[in-house]
C-alpha cells in the first residue's frame, strides 16, 4: 500500500460503505400466499450479486496531478457509492480495494476468483501492469474511468475487443449504479430457473446451449402437478385475491365472477410451484398441449408475477423469456410480450397482447389502470387490459439465439383501445425508419417491451456475453 493511504483507514471506510449500503437497502420481501422467499431484486431471488470493488492507482503520480490525494479521491467515490446505496442493494462487494501493485492484485486473488464480475475504477496514471494482471482473470469487468485519471484510457478500446470488458468514461458518477447492471444481469441469469407447463419435448439442444452460455436452467413441469399446486389452494384464499383483483379495476367487462375466481387460483398455484423449485419464471404452453387442460387461462396469473418482480411468460416461448430475464436485470422492470403490426403513417409500430403487466415501473411503482376482460381472439378466459403511460421512452428486444439480439426503441405516443388486436395496445413511434424495421423483420411476432431507453445496458451486457446485437430499425 503505497504511503498516501493508510491501509486500515481505507478497509475501516470500505467497511462503513458497506454497511450504509446494507442499511438503506431496499430488497424487497413478497409475503403472498405460503410466504414466499425473500426477492433479492427484480428477477433474483437467491443471493446478492457479488462484485471486487478495485481502485487503480499510484501515490504521487504525474496524472491527473502529483499532489493527488488518493485518502480523498477514494473518499468521493465512497461517498457516491453511499448516495446511490438503494441502486447496490443487492450487491455484496466481496473486495473493496486500493491497487497499486501487481503484488496487491495477488493478495486479493481470493477475492477475486470468487465474484460474479469486477469494478475497476480508474484513479491515476501507470496502472497498466495491474490492470493487465487483473485482466488475467478473464472475469466480467467494467472498467469507470472519469476524465483526467490518466492517459490509459487511449488503450481502452483494444481492451475492449480481445477481454470480457467494457468501459465507462465519464465525470458521471451516478454512472457508477450502471457500471454494475450487466455484471447484475450475468448474475442474475446464472441463478434463474424457468418452468414450463408443457407436455411437448422441450428443445434439448436449446436447452444445454441456454445452460452453457449463461448458466439458465429450464424445467419442465407436467400438467399433473400443475393440478395438484392448483387444488392445493384454498377457495378462500382465492376468492381474496378475486376480489382484490376486482376492488383495484377501472371495471370489469366480460367475465364472469367464477372466471376469475379460477383465474386468480391458479396464479396462487403458479407461486406456489415456483416456490418449491425456487424458480423465478414460469411459463404455459396455454396456445398449445395446455389449452383448455388448466383450471383457467394463465394470464392474470402471469400478471400478478410480472408485478412481484418475478416473470410470467407467454405461450411458452423460452426465447421471449430469456429476453424478459435479460431487461429485468438490466432495468428493475417487466417485460411486455406483444404481437406487433405496423402503421407506416405514423412510423410506429402497434404493439399488442393480452397479457400485460401493470407495473411496468417494477414492483415498487405505480399501478397502471386496468380492466379486466377476456382474451380477445378466443372470446374467453380472463386478462388485464393495461394503460401503458403515454410519452414513455421504450425498447424492444428479441433473443432470437444465445448469440444474437435484435431491437429497436421508440416512445408511446398512444394506447388503443379498439376492438381490434389483443386488449392491451402500445403504440410505439420507431425511433429510426420504421420502414426499414417491418421489411427487416424476422423471428416471428414476439418481441418483449420494457420502459426507457436501455439500449446503453443492453450493449455492455451483451458485450461481456459475447453477443451480436442488431438495431432492426
Amino acid at each position: 500500500m503505497s504511503e498516501s493511504l493508510n491501509r486500515r483507514n481505507f478497509i475501516q471506510l470500505s467497511a462503513a460503505g458497506g454497511a450504509l449500503f446494507l442499511g438503506a437497502s431496499t430488497i424487497l420481501a413478497h409475503r403472498a400466499h405460503g410466504g414466499s422467499p425473500l426477492l433479492v431484486s427484480p428477477g433474483c431471488r437467491s443471493s446478492k450479486v457479488k462484485i471486487a470493488k478495485i481502485y487503480l492507482g499510484k501515490a504521487k503520480p504525474h496524472w491527473p496531478t502529483p499532489t493527488l490525494d488518493l485518502n480523498e479521491e477514494i473518499a468521493k467515490y465512497e461517498a457516491e457509492f453511499t448516495r446511490l446505496r438503494d441502486d447496490f442493494a443487492d450487491v455484496d462487494f466481496v473486495a473493496s480495494q486500493l491497487v497499486d501493485s501487481v503484488d496487491r492484485v495477488k493478495e486479493i486473488a481470493p477475492k477475486i476468483q470468487e465474484a460474479d464480475g469486477i469494478l475497476l475504477i480508474h484513479l491515476t496514471i501507470g496502472i497498466s501492469a495491474e490492470l493487465q494482471a487483473v485482466m488475467d482473470f478473464k472475469k466480467p469487468t467494467v472498467l469507470f474511468a472519469a476524465p483526467y485519471s490518466g492517459h490509459e484510457w487511449v488503450g481502452f478500446g483494444q481492451w475492449e475487443k480481445k477481454a470480457p470488458v467494457t468501459c465507462l468514461l465519464t465525470s458521471d458518477l451516478s454512472q457508477l449504479a450502471a457500471a454494475v447492471r450487466p455484471l447484475r444481469a450475468i448474475h442474475h441469469l446464472r441463478e434463474a430457473r424457468l418452468l414450463n407447463i408443457t407436455a411437448r419435448e422441450m428443445p434439448a439442444d436449446y436447452l444445454a446451449a441456454i445452460k452453457e452460455k449463461f448458466g439458465t436452467d429450464m424445467i419442465q413441469i407436467t400438467r399433473e402437478r400443475a393440478l395438484q399446486a392448483y387444488e392445493s389452494i384454498s377457495d378462500a384464499d382465492a376468492k381474496a385475491e378475486a376480489q382484490k383483483l376486482i376492488a383495484e379495476a377501472d371495471r370489469v367487462v366480460e367475465p364472469g365472477e367464477d372466471e376469475i375466481f379460477r383465474s386468480c387460483k391458479l396464479a396462487l398455484a403458479f407461486e406456489k410451484l415456483m416456490n418449491e423449485e425456487n424458480a423465478t419464471v414460469i411459463t404455459a404452453d396455454c396456445y398449445g398441449t395446455m389449452y383448455r387442460n388448466l383450471p383457467a387461462f394463465p394470464c392474470i396469473g402471469f400478471t400478478r408475477l410480472n408485478d412481484m418482480g418475478l416473470a410470467g411468460i407467454c405461450e411458452s416461448d423460452l426465447a421471449s423469456a430469456m429476453t424478459f430475464m435479460i431487461m429485468q436485470a438490466l432495468s428493475g422492470k417487466p417485460g411486455f410480450i406483444s404481437d406487433p403490426t405496423m402503421d407506416l403513417s405514423l412510423d410506429a409500430a402497434i404493439l399488442a397482447h393480452c397479457l400485460g403487466s401493470t407495473k411496468m415501473d417494477g414492483p415498487r411503482g405505480a399501478r397502471a389502470p386496468y380492466r379486466i376482460r377476456t382474451i380477445m381472439e378466443r372470446q374467453e378466459g380472463a386478462v388485464m387490459q393495461v394503460f401503458m403511460r403515454k410519452g414513455e421512452k421504450v425498447t424492444q428486444a428479441i433473443l432470437t439465439n444465445p448469440n444474437r439480439l435484435l431491437y429497436f426503441t421508440g416512445e408511446i405516443i398512444d394506447t388503443p383501445d379498439t376492438g381490434r388486436g389483443c386488449r392491451t395496445k402500445i403504440t410505439v413511434k420507431v425511433d429510426g425508419d420504421a420502414e426499414k424495421l417491418w421489411k427487416n423483420w424476422s423471428h416471428g411476432l414476439h418481441r418483449v417491451t420494457c420502459y426507457g431507453n436501455i439500449t446503453k445496458d443492453l450493449q455492455r451486457f451483451c458485450h461481456l456475453k459475447n453477443i451480436e446485437m442488431i438495431d432492426e430499425a
